[in-house]
């Protein structure tokens, strides 16, 4: 069943903060891998994770942490160690263990997924891309991860490549007026948007993207707003 009330969009950091993986099969290396990707401390509890571990250490997340290393524990779960951490996952296709995490993690005010069991589940995770500082996530509160996925995909499609430099490009035109004491609001970004500026990012004209934005910028430090 999917989740009955509507999500709450956020972006967590989790970069550094202790987060808990109970479970070692496939479904948990997926949840260990984006947690690794966003930098969080991670422990992984399980009796047996060579699946997991396998399955990490072949697509390239274990040789790729660059934050805190990788907690494995093999043992099974302890009644409410959940407290210990700021976010937990429980992927172990034992309704009972799983059931038992999401009932400490609820206890003690943590957030708790459970995979494949929206119901017991106070956040859920969405399907992802990202590129550079861009994060694009598609959530179906449960209904259909597949659609999740699907729609993930095709948005990625849509945007094509250059979204992250331009997340650049936007972030030191913003930065610049910060700077000299202007607000961001001083220029209508969504007109800079739908002008040349994507093309020129999509077609590697990155230069003149770059000397479009200055102009546009200089235009607005030169003739300031007046507050509201």
């Amino acid at each position: 069943m999917p989740v009955a009330s509507p999500l709450y969009p956020v972006g967590l950091v989790v970069a550094g903060r202790r987060c808990l993986v109970v479970g070692g099969g496939s479904v948990a290396a997926r949840k260990i891998a984006g947690l690794l990707a966003c930098g969080a401390a991670v422990t992984v509890v399980a009796p047996e994770a060579h699946t997991a571990i396998g399955i990490l250490a072949r697509d390239g997340t274990l040789a790729a942490i660059a934050g805190p290393p990788l907690d494995v524990q093999l043992r099974p779960y302890r009644p409410g160690e959940a407290a210990g951490y700021r976010l937990v996952i429980t992927a172990t296709g034992d309704p009972e263990v799983d059931e038992l995490v999401h009932r400490d993690a609820e206890a003690a005010g943590v957030w708790v997924n459970c995979a494949d069991d929206a119901g017991n589940c106070t956040f859920v995770l969405p399907a992802v891309h990202r590129d550079g500082a861009v994060t694009v996530a598609v959530a179906t509160g449960g209904a259909s991860p597949a659609l999740a996925r699907w729609l993930r995909t095709q948005v990625a499609t849509a945007l094509g490549p250059g979204i992250a430099i331009l997340a650049e490009l936007l972030d030191g035109a913003r930065r610049r007026l910060h700077d000299h004491g202007a607000s961001t609001e001083a220029i209508d970004w969504q007109a800079v948007l739908e002008g040349q500026l994507p093309a020129l990012v999509r077609s590697g004209r990155i230069d003149d993207a770059r000397r479009l934005l200055a102009e546009v910028v200089d235009a607005a430090l030169a003739h300031p707003s007046p507050d509201p």
